[in-house]
């Protein structure tokens, strides 16, 4: 089957070609993100493939199908970026990658958490300029602390199984709590309490009209003095300029995040010699508590492996006129 895929890296045309020699589609790598501007550039493919910022809006979707797509394979396993609604008028088969490696995600959300606790950031820097003082670097032990996890799915399961082997006390919220965390002695509690309990937040949730902002200023307000906050989730789980106030304030001690609610315009490329015209997150950086990684808790050989090989599989299925498991709807 032809396949367009967008929003293209080197990496993922390495994967992509290595597991398509046992599938033998027609993949046709194109490096532009998916937006209505870009959309006729997909004419003639029955199918696309999307990643996690390329815009499939109601506008996108119209093209899509006036040119022939009928299927859209999600390289991932969010789809807040697809108008479902939509899609499913103009009866597309939407297809994402539930599961790839949620160990990835999960030690990368607990770097971010380590990395901050012990200045390792700012150490780095400061060896490499011949500066071996130790003050501004002080940190303290994850053992023994509270660390509330918002969302127990496969991700945070994950991540509460390394927490409770460093001796943290963990808490969760889920609106379907999992047997697996229960098995595991963790405990679940209402929102408010992750807010007024833990002395670490991490947020492994999908981003829905419900959770969006979850963290904004009244959230915050409820949080312990100095608390740590890491997003590995979805960038607009977190309302940024509320968390800037919070930083500002010392309210919050730290912050780490994956994932920006304004990322499209930022994440995957190289703006090394530009000036960064988003103020906002231009005022984050100049944290010396924060640490911000550009999306790539997701990037392990392993992950690319399963995201690859599962895409290719849902596209399968849609040739041969069977479902994969994986569809939206």
């Amino acid at each position: 089957m032809r396949v367009a895929l967008f929003s293209v890296r080197a990496f993922d045309r390495d994967f992509f070609d290595e597991a398509n020699d046992a599938r033998g589609h027609d993949l046709h790598y194109l490096e532009a993100r998916l937006t209505p501007a870009t959309a006729t550039l997909a004419k003639g493919f029955p199918a696309v493939c999307a990643f996690v910022n390329d815009q499939l809006t109601a506008d996108v979707l119209t093209i899509l199908e006036a040119n022939g797509t009928r299927m859209i394979a999600l390289r991932s396993a969010g789809f807040n970026h697809v108008d479902v609604r939509k899609a499913r008028e103009l009866a597309f088969t939407v297809a994402r990658v539930p599961a790839y490696s949620p160990h990835a995600v999960a030690e990368h959300t607990i770097a971010l958490m380590l990395a901050l606790d012990r200045n390792i950031h700012r150490a780095y820097t400061r060896v490499r300029d011949g500066n071996f003082a130790l003050d501004g670097l002080l940190g303290f032990d994850l053992y023994g602390r509270t660390v509330g996890i918002v969302g127990t799915g496969k991700i945070g399961t994950v991540v509460a199984r390394i927490l409770l082997g460093f001796g943290c006390r963990v808490i969760a919220y889920d609106v379907a709590p999992n047997d697996e965390c229960r098995a595991m002695r963790v405990e679940y509690v209402s929102l408010d309490e992750i807010w007024r309990q833990s002395d670490v937040i991490t947020l492994h949730t999908p981003l829905t009209v419900e959770t969006r902002h979850m963290i904004d200023s009244k959230a915050i307000a409820r949080m312990k003095p100095g608390v740590m906050i890491i997003n590995t989730g979805r960038g607009a789980l977190v309302d940024t300029a509320a968390v800037i106030s919070g930083l500002k304030s010392s309210h919050i001690g730290y912050l780490g995040l994956d994932v920006y609610e304004e990322e499209e315009a930022l994440f995957f490329e190289d703006l090394s010699s530009h000036v960064i015209q988003d103020d906002v997150f231009a005022r984050l950086l100049t944290f010396p508590n924060v640490i911000v990684t550009a999306h790539q808790a997701f990037f392990t050989r392993e992950a690319l492996r399963a995201i690859t090989q599962t895409t290719l599989g849902n596209i399968s299925a849609f040739e041969q006129g069977r479902r994969s498991g994986n569809e939206l709807y």
